[in-house]
């Protein structure tokens, strides 16, 4: 329970969290960013800036594919 309670202490801030996110979607994260983030992320910064990361790909996606069915009709 102490270690949960200590990782929300973490020191990134949920902007600095979205941002490592954001790269993630993307695979282009380098070894040593990954590995600061891991020990600096908020995880519950990190599983609502995950969510909002996928909730916004799966909208994009859903209105690119009406883009090209609009286009193509």
């Amino acid at each position: 329970m102490d270690d949960l309670k200590e990782a929300t202490r973490r020191k990134l801030s949920f902007v600095q969290t979205l941002k490592a996110v954001f790269w993630s979607f993307f695979g282009v994260r380098k070894g040593r960013d990954h590995d600061r983030d891991m020990a600096q992320l908020n995880p519950v910064h990190l599983i609502v800036a995950g969510l909002i990361g996928g909730i916004l790909f799966v909208v994009a996606l859903v209105l690119l594919a009406k883009l090209a069915i609009r286009l193509a009709t």
